[in-house]
């Protein structure tokens, strides 16, 4: 039986986001995500999530708590959300999305709205304490 893969982690910067992928069902992005080559920033998180997803846990947690993000990083994080969609219908792991959002964030919860219409698996918004 192959080994599962390694956890995968991108520690945060000032224009991009903390990013933890553990193989037990964890998927964390937090912070800022402005960077001006998207594409390199989530490339390695794609790989890990293609790798993650030949052995996943029975559930995955996804949990994204941005201050704020770009257009380029939008749709890394709605390509990234579609490839776990692929995981979920395929029944090897229940994916569950939780948005998380600062209290008075309007734009950051309206985001969370836009992502559950798009994905086929739960989306829970969660306001975060002050």
């Amino acid at each position: 039986m192959p080994l599962p893969p390694a956890p995968y982690r991108a520690e945060a910067t000032p224009k991009t986001p903390s990013i933890l992928l553990d193989p037990g069902g964890t998927l964390s992005i937090s912070g800022c995500s402005i960077p001006e080559d998207a594409d390199r920033v989530f490339a390695p998180v794609f790989d890990a999530v293609e790798a993650y997803s030949a052995q996943p846990a029975d559930r995955t947690t996804v949990r994204i708590a941005l201050s704020y993000f770009n257009s380029s990083s939008a749709k890394q994080l709605l390509d990234l959300l579609k490839a776990l969609e692929d995981l979920h219908a395929s029944g090897r792991s229940k994916v569950e999305l939780e948005w998380c959002h600062g209290p008075g964030d309007l734009d950051m919860k309206e985001a969370g709205r836009d992502y559950r219409s798009l994905l086929e698996f739960p989306v829970r918004l969660v306001e975060l304490p002050d």
